[in-house]
Order: C-alpha cells, then structure tokens, then sequence
C-alpha cells in the first residue's frame, strides 16, 4: 500500500478568515517503509500571519514573501498524492485548509477526499486510548519516540515525527532507514532485542503423562468441533 504522511503549516487556525497555507510536508511510505520520497514547499500565503501562529511555527509574511504561491506548485502536489492513502493527524483541519487553496484556483475543483482515501491519527488514538490526550506530542511521550528537535513546529519535521508514532500505534514497524538513517527516533524500543547468552543453557521442561494425554484430549475436541482441521493434530511429536 502507498501511504502519504502529511502535515501543513498556516497562517491561522480559522479558514473562514481567509487563512492559508505555508509550508506542506509530505512523506511517502509504502509496504510500511519510508521511500525516501518526499514533497516539501515553503509558500507565500499572500497575506499577514497571526501573531499566534508565528510563535507556534516562527514564519512571518516577510520570511516567506519570496517562495512560491500555492497555485505554482498545486500540479506538483497533486501528482505527488496522486491514488497514495493519506496519514494526517487531525486530518479535518489540514484538509479543510488545502480544499480552501484548491477552491481558489478552481471553484470546481475536487477535493483530496475524492482524490485519495485518507486515515486520521488522532481518530486511530482516540479508540486506541479513549479519555487520554492524543495530541502528536502526548502520543511521541506514549510511544517513546524521539520529538526533542520539535522546538517549533514545521510541516516536514512533524510529518516524520507523525510516521513514526503511526507505525508504533499500528503495529510496531519502526525502522525508517533506508541504507542511511532518515529520521532517529526512540520508536525502535518496539523492535525486540532480547538475546540469550551463549554460555547459558536453555532448560527444558518435558510435558508429563498427565498434561500430554491432557493435550490429545483437547485436540480431539477441537478436531470433532472443526471438523478434522486440525493441522498440526497428527504431526510427529505433538
């Protein structure tokens, strides 16, 4: 499967304000494995950014009045989803944002929900740890990945914190490299490093008369309930 982790970055939180995108981080990860694809853009919103949303990101108009307008890398990043299953956290409020971007350059334009199927994190958290905070950061403290460099937000850098805490909640896969590191993350305590010492025996403990006629007992039933599929029923040794 192909999945695109992405995250935005904004001028503000109300899109009925008129607020607009400033950064995209995408991610592209398929079979559960970091590609080393990726889509990054800075852009110019067109407009003045809050003052609270400069401290959660740092950017400012002035920061950024000299990168490319939505509308000049709108193909790019529609070819880069393209048919891809999209990770998002909290995906209502970065779809609404980017839905917004695309309506201005088409009043007719689809949607990304037509586009390309789309999994939230935060809902995944939510069923996974009802009545606890779910937030990106609550979820790096809950899984033991590495979120230190997170001293202000960026598209890129939380879209690779976001992959490693889904393939943590989901199923444990958390090596990202790809012959070369591309994120380090604590995610990888999900790997297990258990090793015995070479020097110490193994001690094995033989089933008694008791327990093996015990075992064929419970076979048997299972073989009556199944109707004979039973696979390892008649295996030497069992």
């Amino acid at each position: 499967m192909r999945q695109i982790i992405l995250d935005t970055e904004t001028t503000g939180l109300e899109i009925t304000q008129g607020h607009r995108l400033i950064e995209i981080g995408c991610l592209e990860l398929v079979g559960r494995r970091l590609t080393g694809r990726q889509f990054h853009k800075y852009l110019n919103p067109e407009r003045e950014v809050d003052e609270g949303a400069v401290t959660k990101h740092g950017f400012t108009l002035a920061k950024l009045q000299r990168e490319p307008k939505f509308a000049d890398i709108a193909e790019e990043f529609l070819a880069f989803i393209e048919g891809a299953e999209l990770v998002i956290h909290n995906a209502p409020f970065d779809l609404g944002i980017l839905n917004a971007e695309l309506l201005r350059l088409d009043g007719k334009a689809a949607t990304l929900e037509s586009r390309c199927s789309v999994l939230d994190t935060l809902n995944v958290a939510r069923k996974l740890h009802p009545g606890q905070r779910n937030s990106l950061d609550a979820l790096c403290k809950r899984y033991g990945v590495d979120n230190s460099k997170r001293e202000l937000h960026g598209a890129l850098l939380d879209a690779r914190i976001l992959a490693d805490v889904y393939l943590a909640m989901t199923g444990g896969q958390s090596t990202l490299e790809l012959g070369e590191a591309l994120h380090q993350s604590k995610s990888s305590m999900y790997i297990s490093r258990f090793k015995r010492p070479e020097n110490v025996a193994l001690i094995v403990i033989p089933a008694d008369t008791k327990e093996l006629a015990a075992h064929d007992t419970l076979l048997e039933r299972i073989a009556k309930a199944s109707g004979g599929q039973v696979v390892f029923h008649n295996v030497e040794g069992t």
